[in-house]
């Protein structure tokens, strides 16, 4: 039994190297449907090869998108055709965001990568009255609810994988070559300093070791 969990985990990584899927564009769609079909201004938050942004841009006037690494920023710009409205920016999310106030603020996927309280506030800041703001996370699975789902997701994530690549052998996407880090907070956590600095934020726990956060700024 010691050996075989190693060895089942194995397995799996090899399955899931062949078969890549974005976990994260998984969302794309769910997140969409939470925001308005028209707005005039959108700020993609850790923006990678530029998937959302270039969505976003076909119900927005202006898109910007930011993200620090300038490999997968270089990428976005790449494969964004130049008369879509959107703008891509290598920087600190924190200290180097495009002038708001944005009528949509999406983040995805990047949350973990900063101060967790401080970003919220940020966002709030740039977030115009009346704006969406739209995150999809990465939690520590910590609970015995979370550990249930995370082995739920576990034969959904195969399935995926298989039908997405239709069974063969694919590189992986552009979308998930910008660099990653585990997530360090619970959800219990996250749920509770997210309620302090946005009253009133719904977060749900997703599949796929996800969740989601909305809040809209009166």
């Amino acid at each position: 039994m010691t050996t075989l969990v190693p060895r089942v985990l194995h397995a799996l990584d090899r399955f899931h190297a062949d078969h890549p899927w974005d976990h994260n564009a998984h969302y794309h769609r769910w997140l969409l449907r939470q925001l308005p079909r028209r707005f005039d201004s959108a700020l993609d938050v850790g923006c990678g090869s530029g998937d959302l942004a270039r969505r976003l841009a076909r119900r927005a006037a202006v898109v910007q998108g930011i993200d620090a690494d300038p490999t997968v920023v270089a990428r976005a710009r790449q494969l964004t055709a130049p008369q879509l409205p959107v703008t891509f920016t290598v920087g600190d999310a924190l200290h180097d965001t495009p002038p708001g106030p944005y009528d949509v603020i999406t983040c995805v996927a990047t949350l973990h990568h900063l101060p967790f309280a401080d970003a919220l506030t940020h966002f709030r800041r740039h977030l115009a009255p009346g704006g969406t703001l739209v995150v999809l996370g990465l939690a520590r699975a910590q609970s015995l609810g979370d550990h249930l789902l995370g082995a739920a997701a576990v034969p959904s994530n195969i399935a995926m994988a298989w039908i997405r690549n239709r069974g063969r052998k694919t590189p992986r996407p552009a979308s998930m070559t910008a660099p990653t880090r585990p997530a360090a907070m619970g959800f219990a956590d996250i749920a509770r300093d997210a309620r302090r600095v946005l009253p009133g934020a719904r977060l749900r726990r997703r599949l796929f070791w996800r969740y989601t956060l909305v809040w809209h700024k009166q």
